[in-house]
């Protein structure tokens, strides 16, 4: 495997990005064109163009609810690194009984007070609104999308 560098950093994925898109968006554009310059099968090609507008609009939906599953995943993963680093301990039997609004809603206290709303949070069940509600020291996510 080559060094990462600027040059190579970019990661493609050749199906998706080089054969399915192109073709989707040759597609509505043939579509398109066909509506204008086909007047007895205008009918055909609106609907044509829209099942392909439908099927472009679902591949970029799809990939949205990748990108948020994932960083869900991320914000799990960084709930159980800072449980670890705050008591030195797994965090499985704590993460079972939250949902995920609690998680979520832990990553914006500093240290002092997560611990504080957590175990708040496993007697009294808040929701995660209520967890924020309840922080009085704002610790800001920037880079949540």
């Amino acid at each position: 495997m080559k060094t990462q560098n600027y040059q190579n950093h970019r990661k493609f994925y050749a199906p998706h990005h080089f054969i399915y898109l192109p073709l989707v968006i040759f597609l509505q554009g043939f579509g398109v064109y066909k509506i204008f310059n086909d007047s007895v099968n205008q009918l055909m090609w609106i609907l044509f163009s829209a099942v392909i507008f439908l099927i472009l609009f679902l591949a970029v939906m799809v990939r949205q609810h990748y990108a948020l599953g994932l960083q869900n995943r991320i914000v799990r993963l960084e709930f159980k690194q800072r449980y670890f680093e705050l008591f030195s301990l797994r965090s499985d039997k704590v993460e079972e009984k939250l949902n995920f609004s609690q998680i979520a809603a832990l990553r914006f206290a500093y240290d002092d007070e997560f611990k504080i709303l957590l175990e708040k949070a496993l007697k009294e069940n808040l929701s995660g609104d209520e967890i924020k509600k309840s922080i009085t020291n704002w610790r800001a996510d920037e880079h949540r999308i």
